[in-house]
């Protein structure tokens, strides 16, 4: 949720900022303000109103005590109560209203950011170079086949298409990448929190993700009414950053940093393009998440660090990949600026993101009412939360099959992971 001081303040640079994401929102904007206007009288009236009514109910004994007339004083209460449910009738619909166009802002890009869409995003830095074969290289779908990795016809025979199941080695080889993950972040300083799949209406309030995107995600539950229905996860981000919600920390708490493993649910909007079969684009793929909380000042060093944390992991496993800047318009509604991590996938002769790491500013803090409290001040001030992919596996399989095969359709196991699974190269059985 963005700051409606800010707003006030600068109607048309939020227009303009947001316009940066290809979102035209001036009657948003226009219509904020307008009931932000008619909120604040209508509080301030609602307010006199009350302090008029409290003075008037202390005189009226004092009248009767002393022998008086008060039936003008009673008159003017029961006015005064009809004025203040009136006013609060009103009050509650223009909040209503006011809290509906609020939320269905999306956040502010950051000043430096390209405008546009994904045309316009910036790849910051390369690491290594393609992989050159002097063989007739396999695709990652035929190397998992052939290897048993991955099981695609059993896969979709038991949920369609977009689903896919690990078997053997390529169960190991998962369960290999996320210790190697978990293992780096824990020795990073990380906590790391196991949270619920399914998860309630409020976490997906607070990410951002909803109401403008809760069609996006798989509901369990077909009431009408959010406060009891579930949804299953997309991401851990939705829950962590729901962790401190209605909460206020010290400062000394600060940063929080988490990490947490789930597998992750996607509605996958569009039709798949034939280069994306196999685990590049599915419903269901496992993922470690990095989350931070920190105070406002400390949340740009954040960022950074978790950039080299995710370019650090993809680094370990010896990836040829780059690092990219996304223009406004490619960042999701919550974040206020986003590098992607894209791995090579040599079949594909292109890159696929692997991590996205975010900076939401207060954005998600003002929704789930995050705060934390100034030692030096005593007051207290909104947080900034951070995310990151550290890291998505399902692109991270095909890319080390593809890298590291070799003539006789066997795989080179990359070295951080050889400890997990106890051989250098996968065979064919």
């Amino acid at each position: 949720m963005l700051d409606i001081r800010y707003i006030r303040e600068n109607p048309q640079a939020t227009k303009d900022r947001l316009l940066k994401k290809e979102k035209e929102c001036s009657a948003e904007i226009d219509r904020i303000l307008e009931l932000d206007t008619e909120r604040r009288a209508l509080i301030a009236e609602t307010e006199s109103l009350k302090a008029e009514q409290n003075a008037a109910s202390k005189q009226i004994p004092q009248l009767k005590k002393a022998g008086k007339d008060a039936s003008e004083l009673l008159n003017r209460m029961k006015e005064l109560s009809e004025k203040v449910k009136t006013d609060g009738e009103k009050l509650r619909a223009v909040e209503e209203e006011y809290n509906d166009l609020m939320l269905s802002l999306p956040n502010l890009p950051d000043e430096d950011l390209r405008s546009g869409g994904k045309e316009n995003n910036e790849p910051l830095r390369y690491y290594g170079e393609p992989h050159k074969f002097d063989f007739e290289p396999k695709n990652h779908v035929d190397l998992c086949t052939d290897l048993g990795l991955v099981d695609y016809e059993r896969g979709a025979k038991l949920s369609g298409s977009g689903f896919w199941i690990y078997r053997g080695l390529g169960s190991r080889l998962e369960w290999a990448l996320l210790n190697y993950f978990i293992d780096t972040h824990i020795g990073d300083g990380y906590e790391l929190v196991l949270v619920p799949h399914m998860l309630g209406y409020e976490c997906g309030l607070t990410a951002g993700q909803f109401p403008k995107f809760r069609d996006e995600v798989y509901w369990l539950e077909q009431q009408d009414d959010d406060e009891r229905r579930r949804f299953m996860l997309p991401t851990a981000e939705t829950a962590l950053v729901s962790l401190h919600r209605d909460e206020i920390l010290t400062e000394a708490e600060l940063p929080c940093k988490y990490i947490s493993y789930t597998p992750c649910f996607r509605r996958e909007a569009g039709s798949y393009r034939a280069d994306e079969r196999g685990m590049v684009r599915g419903h269901q793929f496992n993922k470690v998440e990095m989350v931070q909380y920190t105070r406002p000042e400390d949340s740009d060093e954040a960022f950074t660090e978790l950039v080299g944390k995710a370019e650090a992991l993809v680094k370990g496993l010896g990836f040829h990949f780059r690092t990219v800047k996304l223009a406004a318009g490619d960042c999701s509604a919550s974040m206020a600026r986003t590098y992607d991590i894209e791995i090579h996938i040599p079949s594909m002769n292109g890159y696929k993101e692997v991590s996205s790491v975010s900076n939401a500013r207060d954005y998600q803090a003002r929704r789930g009412s995050i705060r934390f409290r100034r030692e030096s001040t005593g007051k207290t001030e909104f947080v900034h939360t951070l995310n990151g992919s550290g890291l998505a596996t399902s692109r991270i399989m095909p890319a080390i099959v593809e890298q590291n095969q070799l003539p006789d359709g066997s795989v080179k196991v990359p070295e951080v992971l050889r400890k997990y699974l106890g051989i250098e190269v996968i065979k064919k059985a």
